[in-house]
Order: structure tokens, then C-alpha cells, then sequence
């Protein structure tokens, strides 16, 4: 069960960040593609967790897939705005310098603004997992498999053992998974001041 809802988050996690840090590319060097962004990702953060659930379920039955299609809705807002974010805050003058030393605007964005703001971007990351991670629990409700559904059914049985079993289990997996990329922030944090 472990496994399964390990390769959920992976599936979640990589569609999240895949779609999220090139929205968040995109808002950061087009004002105004980020007004038109931002009431998106504020109703995506705002509306309860069980809502994603609803119109899925219309679309593609119960299963596995509309859990990680409402995880991916989810975990998606982090993973643009701290991109945004990251990109935003790079130092105007190391990109001026970078432009007057003749970079294209490409070159600029994957030499320069990306692995400078790639610390943000890897919290983005972090809280896209996290994000993912608490939404498994409640797309076990709708037969998502793995430890979530472990947890629906151990309380829905009145087998708390088994629940709090499962629970334990994801949080295990939070944690480790947690640490693993705030090492891989501070990585690339120390990388950046060299």
C-alpha cells in the first residue's frame, strides 16, 4: 500500500510541477498573464478539498484517476506562485548584467533566473508534496487505493488499528519525503551565494 501511494504522489507530484513551474515561467515575465492567472489559483486555494472531488468523479467514475486528477488541482497553486515568486525576485541588476554581456532572453531564463530562483521553486516543490500527500487520505474516499483508502476503510470498519496504521504510514512517507527536498533546497541555496 505504501508503494501504491508512493507512485501516486510521484504521478501527482511530476504532473503538478510539470504543468505548475512553466505557468509560474510564463506569470513571471507577462504581467499580465499573471492577472489573468491569479483569480485561477486563488479559487483553487480557497474552495474545501472535498470540492475537487465532485466534478472529477462526473468525468472519470470513482478509482485511482480522479484522485490524482483532484490532487493535481490541489497541489497546483504552490508550485506557480513560488516559481513566480523565485523568478520574480532574482536580482534586476545579475540579469541586466547578463543581457548587456549579450544573453538571449532564453539564455537569460535557464542560466541565469532559473538557477538563481531554483530555491523557491524547490519549496514550491516541497508543497506541491505536501499538498499531494494530504489530498491521498481524502481520495481514498472515492477508491484511490493505496494508504488512503487503508484509512477510509479502517475508520468506515471501526478498525481504528488499522487507520491510525495507515495514517502513520503516510505521515512516515511525508516526512521523508519532506526532508529529502528541503536537503535538496539548501543544496541549491548554498550553490547560489558561491
Amino acid at each position: 500500500h505504501a508503494m501504491d501511494t508512493l507512485g501516486q504522489v510521484i504521478i501527482a507530484v511530476g504532473m503538478a510541477v510539470g504543468i505548475g513551474v512553466p505557468l509560474g515561467i510564463l506569470a513571471a515575465r507577462s504581467d499580465r498573464f499573471e492577472m489573468a492567472l491569479r483569480p485561477f489559483l486563488d479559487f483553487l486555494q480557497t474552495i474545501p478539498p472535498f470540492v475537487y472531488l465532485v466534478p472529477v468523479i462526473m468525468l472519470f467514475n470513482i478509482g485511482r484517476v480522479p484522485g490524482i486528477i483532484a490532487s493535481v488541482l490541489y497541489a497546483l497553486p504552490p508550485a506557480i506562485r513560488l516559481t513566480n515568486l523565485g523568478i520574480r525576485n532574482v536580482d534586476p541588476e545579475t540579469v541586466e548584467a547578463a543581457e548587456a554581456f549579450g544573453s538571449t532572453s532564453h539564455q537569460t531564463l535557464f542560466k541565469v533566473q532559473l538557477p538563481l530562483a531554483m530555491p523557491s521553486i524547490l519549496t514550491g516543490i516541497n508543497q506541491t508534496i505536501m499538498m499531494v500527500l494530504s489530498m491521498v487520505i481524502i481520495a481514498g474516499l472515492v477508491g484511490g487505493g493505496g494508504l488512503g483508502l487503508e484509512t477510509v476503510t479502517g475508520l468506515a470498519r471501526n478498525e481504528t488499528g488499522r487507520g491510525v496504521e495507515a495514517g502513520l504510514a503516510i505521515v512516515i512517507i511525508a516526512v521523508i519525503l519532506d526532508r529529502l527536498t528541503q536537503a535538496l533546497a539548501r543544496r541549491q541555496q548554498r550553490a547560489a551565494r558561491i
